[in-house]
Parts: structure tokens; C-alpha cells; sequence
């Protein structure tokens, strides 16, 4: 079988947990073919991938948002008036709706249409004038058509660029990569498996709750355009997966159909990680945080209550382990931050073999905003390392399990609280047997419940009833 993955800002451009999941998922499925739809943020990542490519991998399509600044028009651009039926959808999609995304992606087929074009069409002018007059009366029509451009101006550009041919289609997010799966599935009448690892709707709700650049009477829009986009996935997707029950519920309350929900849980290669010895004591306590250094993972607030833990002992270093280049201006607020703060004892080591690197650390820490199952936590539980963590995702489900019996494998704190960040380190970095037990409670829970080769089973019966189901649905 060949098989779509359809990846946003992840694989294989960007290291991280989904990409390894991905990686991992891809490796293990030899006997499948596969396809990977890249999207990325911008032009200059093409051709650096952070993976070694397994040898089943065929194809990869990779399209850049910010290529829609440099897309060309048509030689002779077809004038064109929408039907009724696309009137509607438009309007619907303008609004943040729920349009009938079947009329939005025949508009874009066999590259009738590009992004910039569908911008200067007549129709849409005097559809987003209506739209103006209606829901924004006091705000100028220039600000308003400005602010759509920027909405879905990369979304038109990317239901432009032709969907690669497979048997099934597999985003491993909503947003973007949910709207080409739904769009690509139902072109090619084949099925589509959506897998959250986080909610992807909500995170984007916090980043523009809290960002500066759109305006506040704008931000609702927004919000809506990425629930609208969540919902055409959940719509067309034959089976829609997250990590852990809470997330599944959230699904659901968005609007996912409870029959397509399913929860399979990550998994990781316990044997890689089981036999690593735990360090041996030297007088100090190294803290290890496996992280990406962009803003969602939370490394301010980290190293400020890492300061707060400095303050109060002496012999203890934190190692924050991933890579640095994903969001370089923030990487460097954080430097100046570390420096502000006389962190010597704060070491920035790039991207390292996490599986050796571990050897040298007591217990791990996590702060971010949001997550989904961090694969960094149950690496480390399966080293037997504990793990102080934020209260997202299903942090203090790994860390506390759900009625299994084993004990608690770390500490759990709320988001972006340095003083009780700061105290369950130091919790931990002061009671050595704690850490101990912490640690062999979580091997325990990762051996009984996260092996890898049960997540691979999961996600191939997934791909077999989610086939059958579409040969239903277009049957019917």
C-alpha cells in the first residue's frame, strides 16, 4: 500500500517529537510505500531535512508557505464567475465558517485557479465587501481585506499545488495538513486517518491570544478560520486518533463524530532505553531537558526558575538538549536571558544522542505551554529517570498513571509557575530516593503500557478499518 503522510512544520524538515514519531512509524512499516506532503514555513528549509530518509520512503512533495509572496499568475488568467453553490462556500469560508469545502476544492482543481488570482476575482471582492458591511461596520474595508489576505492567502496556495496519487492519506495534524488530507482523500476517493498529537486548534488559539500582531477585533476570526479548518478534517476523516482520553473528549467537543475516535497511545524502543545505567552520584545534580527552543516550549520561564533552584544550591546544572534553529530569535532572547540571570551552569547543547546524553542526567524537566504525549518523558521514564513536568497534554497521566497501581514517576506543576517549577526541582534534587523510586515506577509503566510494537499494530489495524470504511462511504 502507499500511503500520504501529510506533515506541518514537522517531518522531515524539523527535528522534534512528532518528527521522530513519524520516522519511527515509517520505519516500522516496511512492507508500505510512502509519500510525504511537507509543509513548511519557509523556502530556504528545502533540501535540509533533519532525517536520514528509511528506504520507504518514495517521494517527497515539499511547498513553503512564504513561496505564495513569489507565486506567478497565469500566462492568461481565465475570467471566471462563481456559481451560486461557490458564492456560498466562500462566503461561509470568509466568515470562518463551515463551508462546503467539496465547491472550495473544485475551485483549485487540475490547477484551474491559483491562490493570488482567486484574490483579484470580482466575485471575491464584492463577497468580502458584504462580509465587511455585516460583521465589521466600524473596521476601514482596507484593514479588513488586508487581514483575510493574510488568514488564507497560504491556504489557497497550498489547495493550488497538486496532491501526490496514494491509497491512503495520513495527516499527523489538523490545520493545513487536515484540510490537503480532506481535500486529496476526496479527490482521489480513498480513505484518511487524522492523528493529533496535540490539539492542534487550541494551541493555535493560545499563540493568538497571545500575539501582538493580530489585531483584537481580528482575533476571533482567526481562531474561527483554524476551528473551521479542524472541523473539515474531522468531517472527512475516516478515523481520527489522539494520545490519551482527555484529548480524545476535546475531539469530540469540537465536533469529531465519537465513532471515528480512537486513542492509541505513542510508543517507544523500551530496549534502547532500559539498559542505561543511572548516573552515579558525583556531588552535583544535572537536570536534562530534551526540548525544542521555541516559545510553546516555554524556556523563559524554565530559566527563571531554574535561577530560583541555583540560588538555593550550589552544585546543580541544567542541560537543555534539541535544537536551536528552529525559531533563532528566540533562541537568542533566551541567551540573553541565561546571561541576565548569571546562569553558568546552564548548558544550550544543541542536537545530542538523547540515549547517551542521558547517562549524565538525575531527572528531566519539561515546561511547556502545551503538549500532547512528549516522547522526551517517556524516553526518559524508560531510562529510569523522573521527570518534573507542566500539567499539559497527558503529562500528569505518564507521570501518575490512571488506577494502574505503580506510583508516581515524577512531579507535576502548573504552566508557567516558576516558584512551584522551582520547588519540584529542588524536591528532587534533594532526595535521592525519591528519585530512585520515581524512576523505577516509570520504567514500570512505560514496559507495561508505551512498547512501540504495540502502537505499530494499533495504527496498522487503524489503516485497515479506515479503509474498509471509505470503500463504504464512496461505494455508497
Amino acid at each position: 500500500m502507499r500511503i500520504c503522510v501529510i506533515a506541518e512544520g514537522c517531518y522531515p524538515l524539523v527535528p522534534g517529537g512528532v518528527s521522530s514519531w513519524l520516522q519511527e512509524l515509517i520505519q516500522q512499516m516496511p512492507q508500505h510505500e510512502f509519500v510525504v506532503w511537507a509543509i513548511g514555513a519557509q523556502e530556504k528549509q528545502r533540501g535540509h531535512f533533519a532525517y536520514q530518509l528509511p528506504p520507504n520512503v518514495v517521494q517527497v512533495l515539499d511547498v513553503y508557505l512564504d513561496s505564495v509572496t513569489h507565486e506567478t499568475l497565469h500566462q492568461n488568467p481565465r475570467r471566471y464567475r462563481l456559481t451560486q453553490a461557490q458564492q456560498k462556500a466562500v462566503h461561509d469560508m470568509l466568515s470562518s465558517q463551515n463551508p462546503d469545502w467539496s465547491e472550495i476544492f473544485g475551485l483549485f482543481r487540475d490547477d484551474r485557479l491559483k491562490g493570488v488570482e482567486f484574490l483579484l476575482n470580482r466575485d471575491f471582492f464584492r463577497i468580502l465587501k458584504a462580509i465587511c458591511g455585516e460583521s465589521y461596520p466600524y473596521v476601514g474595508f482596507t484593514d479588513f481585506f488586508w487581514n483575510i489576505r493574510s488568514m488564507f492567502l497560504p491556504l489557497l496556495y497550498l489547495l493550488g499545488c497538486p496532491p501526490p496519487e496514494a491509497d491512503l492519506y495520513h495527516s499527523v495534524s489538523a490545520g493545513y495538513a487536515g484540510v490537503l488530507g480532506s481535500m486529496a482523500a476526496g479527490r482521489f476517493h480513498k480513505p484518511y486517518v487524522l492523528t493529533e498529537h496535540g490539539i492542534y486548534t487550541r494551541e493555535r488559539e493560545e499563540e493568538i491570544l497571545r500575539t501582538d500582531w493580530v489585531p483584537p477585533h481580528f482575533k476571533d476570526l482567526w481562531i474561527n478560520m483554524f476551528y473551521m479548518f479542524t472541523r473539515c478534517a474531522y468531517q472527512s476523516a475516516d478515523r481520527v486518533t489522539s494520545l490519551y482520553l482527555r484529548a480524545s473528549q476535546t475531539q469530540q467537543e469540537i465536533g469529531c463524530p465519537t465513532d471515528k475516535c480512537a486513542v492509541i497511545r505513542n510508543g517507544v524502543h523500551i530496549e534502547r532505553f532500559s539498559g542505561i545505567p543511572l548516573k552515579e552520584p558525583d556531588g552535583t545534580i544535572d537536570i536534562g531537558a530534551v526540548v525544542r527552543i521555541v516559545p510553546i516550549k516555554d524556556i523563559k520561564t524554565m530559566l527563571y526558575a531554574f535561577s530560583m533552584v541555583s540560588a538555593e544550591m550550589e552544585k546543580v546544572r541544567l542541560h537543555i538538549m534539541g535544537p536551536t534553529d528552529e525559531d533563532e530569535e528566540y533562541y537568542a532572547e533566551c541567551l540573553q536571558l541565561q546571561k541576565d540571570l548569571e546562569l553558568d551552569n546552564v548548558t544550550f547543547t544543541g542536537r545530542v544522542d538523547v540515549a547517551a546524553y542521558l547517562r549524565r542526567i538525575d531527572f528531566t524537566l519539561l515546561t511547556s505551554i502545551s503538549e500532547g504525549q512528549p516522547l522526551a518523558v517517556l524516553e526518559a521514564m524508560a531510562a529510569g529517570r523522573p521527570a518534573v513536568t507542566t500539567n499539559v497534554g497527558c503529562c500528569r497521566e505518564l507521570l501518575d498513571g490512571i488506577n494502574d497501581g505503580i506510583g508516581q514517576a515524577g512531579l507535576c506543576v502548573p504552566v508557567m509557575h516558576q516558584s512551584e517549577l522551582a520547588e519540584a526541582m529542588l524536591t528532587l534534587c534533594r532526595d535521592e530516593r525519591m528519585r530512585r523510586q520515581m524512576g523505577e515506577n516509570g520504567k514500570r509503566r512505560v514496559a507495561e503500557l508505551y512498547g512501540h510494537r504495540q502502537m505499530i499494530e494499533h495504527y496498522l489495524a487503524l489503516y485497515d478499518e479506515a479503509t474498509a470504511s471509505a470503500a463504504k462511504r464512496w461505494m455508497g
